[in-house]
């Protein structure tokens, strides 16, 4: 059996394939095609080719509900330990659209490396992980499983609702009670905290229907836009007096309700606005129940109309209610704690987060899932990129994890 050290050293020399791994991978988009893209398909495939050393490799293909002539695609590969269970670390491979072409320095589906970072949508979110996880079981997978098994699983969809990505894969009885789950899609500096916890996420569309008329006869209308801009300065105040309990275990410890998306109203300054809409991302605690809040929100709307005589109405674009919290006394957190402790020193603490991961639907299903992983700041945006200093950190931590659960059982 190898020792640890030898483990270690193999992911440190692997340095630059990593960078190279990571460059390969994001020229393959893996777009929804609600987002103007064609899945995760190419990119599987071309991940399939690099999973070598499991005793299985699987693909699980589900049809779009958008365009059903295009699959989601999710892979799974585990090699098979002596012991019950199997110490899973999960990364999507879906990304976010590039956004104005513009704000990016180079093109962010021709990836290159520059000062120790690579640059490129969705090295960041989530390729850090998807990198990191491969590595990780390169360094071990010559060795015999004496404990858990063995696995990596890249997943689709995670940036639409992850309908056909973990939820799909939770329904096909893939995991069990035995399992030890990882979810690296959120990190902090230094990896010094464990996601354990997540808000309920709520978005919310308003639409505000008044009447147009002219800027000079503002009587003879009813301007949505100064109706909607009352209403959402209502809410946002009354929201947060009713909701303003507080848990330390979250970061921030409190709800948030924040005004987003605006879309324009009228072309021209001279116009009094019949419509107009906007919309709040809501990162609700555990303690308050969802519809109640939902609930809440329509009877200020209902006061609002009554007042303005303008029509209002809502519509929810995603709902998300949060799992029961990740035990913080578990086999897979002290394995975890113990990996990140023997790599970087530090001893990390368990939070809960407002962001959504795929560790929630765990949850949801009763089991415990922990997300983690070294940085965290640039997805999402142009020029994203990701530290190679980070990634390292982490596929040696996955590298610690497999060897002390699997290798050594």
């Amino acid at each position: 059996m190898k020792s640890l050290e030898e483990v270690l050293s193999y992911v440190e020399a692997s340095h630059d394939d990593m960078i190279q791994a990571m460059i390969d991978m994001i020229r393959y988009p893996a777009l929804a095609p609600v987002n103007g893209g064609d899945g995760e398909g190419a990119k599987a495939d071309h991940l399939m080719s690099q999973l070598k050393g499991f005793d299985s490799v699987e693909r699980f293909d589900t049809p779009d509900d958008t365009d059903p002539s295009v699959m989601r695609c999710n892979v799974v590969a585990r090699k098979h330990g002596a012991k019950p269970g199997t110490v899973w670390v999960i990364a999507h491979i879906d990304v976010v659209p590039t956004g104005d072409p513009a704000a990016w320095d180079s093109p962010p589906f021709d990836p290159v490396y520059r000062d120790g970072r690579v640059y490129g949508r969705g090295t960041e979110d989530n390729g850090q992980s998807v990198i990191s996880a491969m590595f990780a079981s390169r360094a071990v997978l010559d060795q015999r499983l004496d404990g858990m098994s063995l696995g990596v699983m890249y997943v689709a969809d995670e940036e639409t609702g992850s309908v056909k990505g973990i939820q799909y894969l939770l329904d096909q009885g893939l995991f069990s009670e035995d399992d030890i789950i990882m979810v690296p899609d959120w990190g902090s500096p230094e990896g010094s905290m464990v996601d354990v916890a997540e808000k309920s996420v709520m978005w919310l569309r308003f639409v505000v229907e008044g009447k147009t008329t002219h800027g000079s006869s503002p009587d003879e209308g009813i301007n949505a836009f100064r109706v909607s801009t009352y209403l959402l300065a209502d809410l946002m105040d009354r929201l947060a007096d009713r909701y303003s309990g507080t848990d330390d275990l979250f970061l921030p410890p409190r709800c948030t309700f924040e005004p987003t998306k605006r879309p324009a109203t009228v072309e021209n300054i001279n116009t009094i606005p019949g419509h107009d809409e906007f919309c709040m991302d809501m990162r609700i605690l555990p303690s308050y129940d969802v519809d109640e809040v939902l609930g809440f929100i329509e009877d200020v709307m209902r006061e609002h109309e009554a007042r303005t005589g303008a029509r209002i109405s809502v519509e929810t674009v995603q709902k998300e209610v949060s799992g029961k919290p990740s035990s913080t006394d578990s086999e897979g957190f002290r394995a975890l704690c113990d990996a990140i402790r023997h790599v970087t020193g530090r001893a990390p603490v368990g939070k809960g987060i407002g962001g959504g991961t795929c560790a929630n639907f765990f949850r949801l299903r009763s089991f415990d899932a922990y997300a983690w992983q070294c940085g965290g700041g640039t997805l999402h945006a142009p020029n994203e990129y990701v530290e190679m200093s980070n990634l390292m950190t982490d596929a040696k931590v996955f590298a610690t994890l497999y060897y002390n659960l699997c290798v050594k059982g």
